[in-house]
């Protein structure tokens, strides 16, 4: 049996492998003349597309937002800016001392009232003193608005305050040529006193005593 030769020994030259792929590669890869295209070789610069897909990678959505810019520390000892102080609202003048209440606001307020209502004699008052109540014993002394004129007699009211508190317990008497007998409470049912309010009491009890000239 005739023994097998080879490619050389036969004097044959073998086809290259090289040479049957090369050119089929190279125009499948080759750039159109035309028109630039994209061609399916990868090179070292292009980035994975799968790496690049945020869908796939989470990570490349955060690489690709712009980095914020952080606000600058503030110098050491310095305070951050306050927002605008709101306009403080001025105290009312029933929040005062309750003696510099009743001496710079009641008795101006009280006595500009009452010469309203036709009384210009009005004389008016604020003392520490025992309540002049025939049959009310006491030794102690509480503050009292005293206010007296003449009208068919002499007319006197007191206001007591025995808290020292425009918003406490409040009692009433008037007189007219004498003690007083009664001692009766004032303004008990309002929860808020007021200035406006501590002088309109005042005027409508006296104009129910019909003390005053519209009655």
């Amino acid at each position: 049996m005739a023994e097998a030769k080879n490619h050389d020994e036969a004097g044959e030259v073998a086809p290259s492998t090289v040479d049957k792929q090369a050119p089929s590669i190279a125009e499948e890869n080759a750039p159109s003349k035309d028109s630039p295209e994209a061609t399916d070789l990868p090179t070292a610069n292009a980035p994975d597309p799968e790496a690049a897909n945020p869908e796939t990678n989470p990570n490349t959505a955060k690489l690709a937002e712009p980095p914020k810019r952080e606000k600058p520390a503030a110098a050491a000892g310095e305070k951050p800016a306050a927002k605008a102080a709101k306009k403080e609202k001025a105290p009312a003048v029933e929040d005062k001392p309750f003696v510099e209440f009743i001496q710079q606001d009641y008795l101006p307020a009280l006595q500009k009232a009452i010469a309203q209502q036709g009384v210009q004699d009005l004389q008016v008052s604020f003392a520490k003193q025992k309540i002049p109540i025939t049959g009310f014993e006491s030794a102690e002394e509480y503050w009292q608005v005293i206010g007296s004129w003449s009208e068919n007699g002499l007319r006197q009211f007191n206001l007591y305050f025995p808290e020292e508190d425009i918003q406490g317990k409040k009692g009433f008497s008037c007189n007219e040529g004498k003690k007083p007998s009664t001692l009766e409470s004032f303004l008990i049912d309002e929860r808020k006193i007021t200035l406006d309010l501590l002088v309109y009491g005042l005027v409508q009890r006296l104009n129910g005593q019909k003390w005053l000239s519209r009655n």
